[in-house]
């Protein structure tokens, strides 16, 4: 007789990819993405029933966190790529000391699982800027970190994340929807490169399939240098909204922190640690993703219309 039982050899060889962050808005949207390819997903989360509902019954959900070290050597137990996008800037006031913990346990513990690969999300700006606001410098020490684990990592370096969940999106929509008069600092002209949500998803997929290599950053954005500015004004254009941006050079990034408690009270302190970084150029210095991977990020106008679409 032929044999009807279901065949589970690619189940038993395909890898396990472990997500962190998984509750957040990017990897929210990675888990989906994940699940349709042929790996086993394992999820870590500090609330396992949160997050069951959200995921399907083959996907794996341990309990842990990155701030205690003890629960992630069972979660990286077999793991061979490692997707880091935890960020702990809204839930602490002393940040980039938590991230740098964070970082650090899950770096050691990665490399006792002899983990292949780790993939993070980071920030763009140059490191020798002595400006570099503390977002943008902890976003980058994380990355550091990482790699010198010695587990191979490919870091992303990324503006601001357009699409319908992002936080920083989100805060400029908000500031453009509800003030007809805005009074800017200065440094909402400063040069910046941002991103499609699709696209972020795109690059972080495709390097997962990486050939085996040294540890890498690329630095990606839409093909479009724009201001903060000029991301206000393409979303008024779009929506059909008047808007007038008066510049003044005593804005200060504090002061912008509380002008956004206006607009956005419950996102006010990350809001504020995401302001402070408006001030540092964030632009694609180095094009190298682009030839390492066949993805064509998408314009401004573009990631825009699919961000008010809500299409991600």
């Amino acid at each position: 007789m032929p044999n009807t039982e279901p065949d589970n050899s690619e189940a038993s060889t395909a890898p396990t990819v472990l997500l962190t962050g998984a509750s957040g808005y990017v990897g929210g949207l990675l888990i989906s993405l994940l699940e349709r390819q042929p790996v086993i997903l394992r999820c870590l989360a500090r609330n396992p029933d949160k997050l069951r509902s959200l995921v399907k019954e083959s996907t794996e959900i341990v309990r842990g966190d990155v701030l205690d070290a003890s629960s992630l050597d069972a979660a990286l137990q077999d793991v061979h790529t490692a997707y880091y996008l935890v960020h702990l800037m809204s839930g602490s006031h002393d940040f980039e000391k938590e991230d740098r913990q964070a970082a650090k346990n899950f770096a050691e513990a990665a490399k006792r699982a002899c983990v292949q690969r780790i993939i993070y999300l980071g920030g763009l700006g140059d490191d020798a800027d002595p400006k570099l606001s503390p977002h943008l410098r902890s976003r980058h020490e994380v990355g550091e970190i990482l790699r010198e684990s010695g587990v191979e990592t490919i870091e992303f370096r990324a503006g601001m994340v357009v699409g319908a969940g992002s936080l920083s999106y989100q805060l400029m929509k908000s500031l453009t929807d509800r003030l007809p008069v805005m009074i800017c600092p200065r440094w909402l002209t400063t040069p910046t490169q941002p991103v499609a949500i699709d696209d972020v998803l795109a690059y972080l997929l495709a390097a997962k399939d990486l050939p085996k290599g040294e540890s890498q950053v690329f630095e990606i954005g839409s093909p479009d240098v724009v201001t903060y500015g000029d991301l206000i004004r393409e979303y008024a254009r779009q929506q059909g909204l008047r808007r007038w941006l008066i510049f003044v050079p005593v804005l200060t990034p504090y002061l912008s922190g509380l002008w956004l408690a206006l607009v956005a009270p419950s996102s006010f302190e990350v809001g504020r640690h995401l302001i402070e970084g408006l001030r540092n150029p964030t632009v694609v210095r180095d094009s190298k993703a682009l030839e390492a991977f066949s993805i064509r990020p998408m314009g401004v106008k573009e990631s825009i219309q699919r961000a008010t679409a809500g299409a991600t």
